[in-house]
């Protein structure tokens, strides 16, 4: 089976690079450093899931069981707005985070039974993503591209009647 996540980079230097990133825009917006947000950020680093404000929260507390759900929440709304993290919705309503420090644009490929994703590089999603740029006269930095389906195992579940 191949690799579900692909091309996240972790360790001190991306740790130094998303703090970095975080103390300017804290600083552009008025706000202050802290400790928890200093917690959040290195576990949300740390993994490579899709994750829910919720799921983050659970990881959080159990290093940090003083930090709240809401601190959780505004922080992951700090990260997204300074770049470091994109909100990603897999059709269920859901608002899922992952970090985008030091990563390459990828896709998805989302399972509409079970929920289940995989991610995939494209280079002919990025030159698409480019020529549509040039003709529409916008520098482009970025897209989102969500292929829905069902995946290997739904689809053998399907064609295991009564399993």
């Amino acid at each position: 089976m191949s690799e579900k996540r692909v091309d996240v980079r972790s360790g001190e230097e991306v740790l130094a690079t998303a703090q970095q990133i975080l103390n300017e825009h804290l600083s552009h917006l008025g706000l202050k450093r802290s400790s928890q947000r200093d917690a959040i950020l290195r576990i949300f680093l740390a993994t490579r899931d899709h994750l829910t404000t919720q799921e983050l929260h659970t990881l959080v507390a159990k290093e940090e069981p003083t930090i709240g759900y809401t601190t959780v929440y505004r922080a992951l709304r700090l990260f997204t707005q300074c770049g470091m993290a994109a909100e990603v919705e897999f059709r269920d309503g859901i608002a899922r985070f992952e970090h985008r420090l030091n990563r390459r644009n990828h896709h998805h490929m989302i399972c509409t039974t079970c929920g289940d994703s995989v991610e995939f590089f494209s280079p002919e999603i990025e030159r698409i993503e480019q020529r549509i740029g040039k003709r529409f006269h916008y520098s482009t930095t970025q897209h989102s591209f969500q292929i829905y389906g069902t995946c290997e195992t739904c689809q053998k579940k399907r064609e295991m009647p009564g399993k």
